[in-house]
């Protein structure tokens, strides 16, 4: 069985296209550009799911059409509809040289460089504007600038960032 730490959230399938069972793909996450992949995991029913990809094409930046095995028809594609999409973190990590994304991130514990204290667990990245922000589990807001990263140490999955003076306190 797939654990969710196992995994991080690329995307999420939108609505079925064609009547052979292609889906349209939205993805927040370059992985397809960085390594090769055999397998998508979908979250059905609260359950994680493998799916292997016979093929995909992109239409634009963030979205491509996909046809997955065992979705053969338009009805299984639309029961597809809004469904998250993750990747193995074991296969993004494999290239030692490709930068780490902000989604890839998601699930690591934010440390304090100064103090090497915990700060928190990051619950999604919010890139709708040019300040990226770390959103933690407690609903705190942390900056995500390059800047303030200090380290990332992917085996601890832990973000060691020099913060703001104050930021905790907001």
């Amino acid at each position: 069985m797939i654990k969710q730490e196992e995994v991080y959230r690329i995307g999420r399938l939108g609505k079925a296209h064609g009547i052979h069972g292609e889906v349209t793909f939205h993805f927040d996450d370059d992985v397809f550009d960085r390594t090769d992949a055999d397998y998508i995991v979908l979250e059905v029913d609260g359950i994680l799911v493998p799916f292997f990809i016979e093929e995909y094409r992109f239409r634009s930046d963030s979205t491509c059409l996909m046809k997955l095995e065992g979705v053969d028809s338009q009805e299984r594609a639309r029961e597809l509809t809004n469904v998250d999409v993750y990747f193995p973190r074991h296969l993004a990590e494999n290239d030692d040289d490709a930068p780490l994304t902000y989604a890839f991130l998601v699930g690591f514990t934010i440390v304090d460089a100064s103090t090497g204290k915990k700060v928190g667990v990051i619950d999604s990245v919010d890139e709708s504007t040019m300040n990226i922000l770390f959103c933690l589990e407690d609903g705190t807001l942390i900056p995500a600038a390059e800047e303030l990263i200090e380290g990332i140490d992917q085996q601890k999955k832990e973000i060691s960032l020099r913060l703001p003076e104050g930021i905790l306190e907001l």
